[in-house]
């Protein structure tokens, strides 16, 4: 028993419409885990492009997107190549246009408030047309809502909507949640996801757990016996 391979550029019966994003990105400042996928009618090969904008190499910003995420047509990503200078009376890029106007150009006006690297974790929904600001974390489990704009870190499994996004509620209450993070099912091999569909799709915190647990007790009887 196995699951489609990671590697599979269009793993939905062979359709353009839809990639595991890993197998389209090229830049070394953008990493993607296995299964995580994008969904276009029309651009899906071409996320790397469309969807992560403002990413320059010099900034040296990552985005980083977890495992089992799934990305609505839409998803953008704004990297901190997008912030101007908010130090003087003005915003307008003077600098970029031409030779006089870069000499009098203070790096410090724009690298001094840059927010780092964007980072998604795993198992993460995203609907239609949602954007993610700069530096922004959103943990694993979330769903963020169509539309949505996120401008400031997301809880685990968390439910986002609106601009800017606001947490409207939890999936789960506390205690299940730090069960679920415990677990991270979306770390265990293809080979036991495929097994235990069953638990990690349904609602039996219990019979996930016992799930987790498998290897486990197959690694002690394997102990005793030896």
């Amino acid at each position: 028993m196995h699951g489609p391979s990671p590697d599979t550029l269009h793993p939905f019966n062979g359709e353009p419409h839809t990639v595991f994003l890993k197998n389209v990105i090229t830049r070394p400042t953008i990493e993607v885990g296995d299964f995580t996928y994008y969904n276009d009618e029309a651009h899906a090969a071409e996320f790397e492009s469309r969807n992560v904008r403002y990413h320059f190499d010099f900034i040296g910003d990552r985005l980083k997107i977890g495992r089992f995420c799934a990305l609505a047509q839409g998803t953008t990503f704004i990297m901190s190549g997008a912030n101007h200078a908010m130090t003087g009376f003005s915003t307008f890029p003077f600098n970029i246009f031409c030779d006089a106007w870069r000499e009098t150009f203070d790096p410090a006006t724009i690298f001094g408030h840059l927010k780092g690297d964007t980072l998604v974790g795993h198992d993460v929904w995203f609907g239609a047309n949602a954007t993610v600001m700069p530096g922004v974390t959103i943990c694993s489990g979330a769903i963020i809502g169509a539309n949505a704009v996120v401008a400031s870190d997301v809880p685990p499994f968390a439910v986002v909507v609106g601009n800017p996004a606001r947490v409207v509620k939890l999936r789960f209450d506390e205690d299940t949640i730090d069960r679920l993070l415990e677990i991270a099912w979306w770390n265990w091999p293809v080979e036991k996801i495929t097994r235990h569909l069953v638990a990690i799709q349904g609602a039996d915190l219990g019979a996930l757990e016992a799930a987790a647990a498998e290897d486990n007790s197959r690694l002690d009887a394997v102990g005793q016996a030896g």
